[in-house]
């Protein structure tokens, strides 16, 4: 069979697929990663293809440049006291669970801490894709995208300051890149603002993707993976926004939002094909389950004491906010990659984790009101309303009263006999 047609059948499979199998609530990245598993099992030699790498590096950066374009300094500050305490107790727990890795798995404590956050980090880009169809209010969708941001700046400091801590030279040396791209960016777009935009009007869009690509491969190539780039750049983007508003304008983000629900479902596909094989084995599954058992219940368990106590609210908006705040996908996937790849994590504990992270994140599909979705776009765009139409049996007669003219109202219409 032709290469082409080999890439046109996966992309049905992918895009389509998924798509019907949410009838059945099941997660639509869920099933992009069982493809990608089952294409490793039959065809081990043929997945590890240089096309749907680079497409899946385009989905998972584009995510993370989306959820940095989601970052409201604003609503952060609107919820400071809250979201202080929130990160408080995200710290105390990361650093608890990260001594148990090292205590109990014999892990090294960079390779602890990254356990730790792939079991505690929420995935903030699909929760935010999936808020308008999980039947919150405007307040419970607040503080779900408010704590699932917080959560990811941590996250991503902590894991830039965890893979280069290894060893202190390049932490220097990386950390000076890192900030020279902070800085340089915001440059970077007011340059291309000034000099390429008023020449090629509607090119925001492409800019904005093609700078989030090259800080994204800027930290990828400092060894902290893509997303931490790409997020940098949404969130310097979205900072630009009074000084260039179309930059990170509402159309652009919807833009990228489309952009990414094309390319993301090749990074599960391809998250999948790296799964290793002696991690699909009973003794992982049972770790899963048990794992499962006691780390997703006090994730839960831990939101809803927080808000019940320190912020009395009511309890059933409490529940959903904190089974919103489940799903850790895209953090456990990339983070137990790393983790088998530079760490040497045991294959048991790789499967344990993918069990993990399928449970938590068919969680809010089954508790809340729709599915896990990878396309956030379905409500976005309201159509104009359709124009009544008459019923069976009836037609519609117009009275025009005397010649149209500049001063004439529009016609009246009245519902009339059988047409």
């Amino acid at each position: 069979m032709k290469q082409e047609l080999l890439y046109l059948i996966l992309i049905f499979a992918l895009l389509v697929v998924p798509r019907v199998l949410q009838r059945w609530k099941l997660p639509a990245p869920l099933t992009c990663l069982v493809l990608g598993l089952l294409a490793m099992l039959a065809w081990p030699d043929r997945v590890h293809d240089p096309v749907i790498l680079l497409l899946s590096t385009l989905g998972i950066s584009s995510l993370f440049l989306f959820a940095g374009l989601e970052v409201d300094p604003a609503q952060l500050r609107r919820g400071a006291g809250p979201l202080a305490v929130h990160l408080l107790i995200r710290t105390v727990s990361l650093v608890g669970v990260a001594w148990l890795g090292w205590r109990y798995l014999d892990l090294g404590w960079q390779a602890a801490m990254l356990l730790a956050l792939a079991l505690l980090t929420p995935s903030t880009g699909f929760i935010l894709d999936t808020l308008e169809r999980l039947g919150l209010d405007e307040a419970e969708r607040f503080w779900v995208t408010s704590k699932a941001i917080a959560g990811e700046l941590l996250a991503l400091a902590a894991l830039f300051v965890v893979l280069q801590a290894g060893d202190p030279v390049m932490m220097g040396v990386n950390t000076g890149v890192l900030l020279a791209m902070i800085v340089g960016l915001p440059l970077l777009f007011v340059a291309l603002g000034r000099w390429v935009v008023p020449h090629a009007p509607g090119s925001e869009f492409s800019l904005l993707v093609m700078v989030g690509m090259v800080a994204a491969y800027i930290t990828y190539s400092m060894g902290v993976y893509y997303l931490v780039g790409a997020f940098i750049a949404g969130l310097v983007a979205r900072l630009l926004r009074v000084r260039m508003p179309r930059l990170a304008s509402d159309d652009n983000i919807h833009a990228l939002r489309l952009f990414a629900s094309f390319f993301v479902p090749f990074y599960f596909f391809h998250a999948g094909t790296g799964i290793p094989r002696e991690a699909l084995s009973w003794e992982a599954a049972l770790l899963g389950v048990a794992l499962t058992a006691v780390v997703l219940p006090l994730r839960v368990g831990v939101v809803w004491l927080q808000r019940r106590v320190l912020f009395p609210e009511e309890q059933a908006g409490t529940l959903k906010v904190s089974v919103a705040l489940a799903p850790t996908l895209v953090f456990t996937l990339v983070l137990a990659s790393i983790l088998h790849q530079r760490f040497d994590l045991p294959p048991v504990i790789y499967g344990a984790l993918l069990l993990y992270t399928t449970i938590n994140t068919l969680l809010p599909s089954l508790l809340l009101k729709a599915p896990f979705d990878v396309d956030p776009v379905e409500d976005a765009l309201p159509l104009a309303p359709l124009a009544p139409q008459p019923l069976a049996g009836e037609g519609l007669v117009v009275e025009v009263e005397g010649a149209s003219g500049p001063g004439d109202g529009p016609p009246s219409p009245r519902p009339g006999g059988a047409g």
